[in-house]
């Protein structure tokens, strides 16, 4: 009994050491604060070891030291747009990006994302449209392919991607994929041992120093893009594997968003691979070369900015982004997203939306793939309908897409859902863009979503039944940590 007596007083210590560096030292909002002090109050003991692996951020000034890197191929371009912002210079040649000058600029300032204006973008909505498209890209490549992917599995279509770049390193091309290790902890090493053998070269992204147990689990690199020949770029929310053909019997269909990308904003595509690239790689940086960053590029006139955001930087750039879009908003605001679980800042800004008579539509899924994060979309879909939202549960499989469009001018679409994880601490990549066609496009999509998904009323939602009553309400406590 003395041994458990003192076993319990040094968990106590523990949580209350641990629930001081919470409050005091790390200065987090109030409430993740909260979230943080309950997981310590009913778990004592665990709920330490889970805020070792997933909340602390002490040794953020060491884990994350890319920040103060150039921003390579395209630093002067940067400078240049920013000084002829300020001075009132920028010839816009879209009408769309002149009136969403001060977002541009917002953006341009907080995440160095050029605006590029000579693009054309093909959506994808589809899987297996999408993987043909980046395979046959992949086939056609002349110089160098990059890769990279928050899921990569050694499923069907992941073995099919590997056979064909193992072809093409045989050939003289230079490839390279980085993938998040725990996105990717299924694959086997032995996966890409052939790829390697070509030439190939593979990294992942924070890697576990001991195995089972990685103190850096919660920063994760969210990211899907593809670079072809700097020339052609892939950006949006599929990763590499069979489900995301519709192949997995438990979500059925799988409905997301991707881009394929050519003109300039590619190069800004290729800057954020670099980056990640070099920050993975302990031997094998990457250099700036022409080769990366080719002049020869097709001519579009689709207007957009790359933005990346992450726990590495001071600005939640794509939340900022989001919130920049939805107050411009005079008429609609669409939304697609597999979770809702804004900060208040961003729930603010839709609820304030809705209120002034801007119809704001958001679609969910109609199942989940982590319970805690469903139970916490419903409860804040519910102050939505609240403040006149309309809602749509899509039945047709599961909704993974992550875009928004706004009045049929400006949309987004990218790797960030809409919650505290996205904006805080996952690595992420949106492309902002500025062209009413793209946005008619995304807007057509969504409506044919719509036939496949049922609406949510907010009589329908108060009429609940007690036990979902009491799992949002849990979940919601633990929002600013999920």
């Amino acid at each position: 009994m003395n041994i458990f007596s003192i076993l319990i007083g040094v968990v106590f210590i523990l949580n209350v050491l641990l629930a001081a560096i919470v409050i005091f030292l790390e200065r987090r909002d109030a409430g993740s604060t909260w979230a943080w002090l309950l997981v310590l109050f009913f778990i004592p003991g665990l709920g330490f070891i889970l805020y070792l692996l997933l909340c602390q951020n002490l040794t953020r000034s060491r884990l994350f030291q890319w920040e103060d890197k150039q921003k390579v191929g395209i630093e002067q371009l940067i400078s240049t747009q920013i000084q002829q912002l300020e001075n009132d210079e920028f010839v816009f040649r879209s009408d769309t990006a002149r009136s969403s000058r001060n977002m541009v600029h917002m953006l341009l300032m907080n995440n160095d994302a050029v605006l590029t204006e000579d693009n054309r973008v093909k959506i994808f909505t589809d899987g297996k449209e999408k993987f043909t498209a980046l395979l046959k890209d992949i086939n056609q490549a002349k110089n160098h392919i990059h890769l990279q992917y928050y899921i990569f599995k050694n499923d069907q279509i992941g073995k099919k991607i590997i056979k064909a770049l193992t072809k093409k390193a045989n050939e003289g091309v230079t490839v390279r994929i980085l993938y998040d290790e725990l996105g990717s902890r299924r694959i086997p090493k032995k996966a890409f041992e052939e790829l390697r053998k070509a030439g190939g070269e593979v990294e992942a992204f924070f890697p576990s120093r001991l195995r089972f147990f990685n103190l850096r689990m919660n920063y994760r690199n969210h990211r899907k893009l593809a670079i072809i020949d700097g020339k052609i770029g892939y950006v949006g929310g599929f990763n590499v594997g069979d489900e995301y053909l519709g192949l997995n019997s438990k979500f059925g269909y799988w409905r997301d968003t991707h881009l394929r990308i050519t003109g300039r904003a590619v190069h800004a595509i290729q800057t954020r691979f670099i980056l990640d690239w070099n920050q993975a790689s302990e031997r094998h940086d990457i250099n700036y070369q022409t080769r990366y960053f080719p002049e020869e590029l097709s001519k579009g006139t689709v207007s957009m900015q790359i933005v990346t955001s992450g726990p590495d930087s001071e600005w939640e750039q794509i939340k900022n982004g989001y919130i920049k879009m939805i107050s411009s908003a005079r008429r609609s605001i669409l939304i697609q997203t597999p979770y809702f679980i804004p900060d208040t800042s961003l729930l603010d800004a839709l609820r304030i939306a809705a209120l002034s008579g801007v119809d704001v539509r958001i679609m969910i899924p109609d199942k989940p793939d982590h319970l805690f994060v469903y139970w916490a979309t419903y409860s804040y879909i519910g102050e939505m309908l609240k403040a006149g939202a309309r809602v749509y549960v899509y039945n047709n499989g599961f909704i993974h897409s992550k875009t928004m469009v706004v009045d049929g001018k400006i949309s987004s679409v990218g790797t960030a859902n809409i919650d505290v994880r996205s904006f805080r601490l996952n690595f992420e990549v949106n492309a902002f863009i500025y062209h009413k066609t793209i946005a008619r496009r995304l807007s057509d999509s969504f409506r044919k979503d719509v036939a496949l998904s049922s609406e949510l009323t907010l009589s329908k939602y108060v009429q609940r039944p007690i036990i979902i009553r009491i799992k949002e309400s849990i979940s919601r406590l633990l929002s600013p940590i999920l």
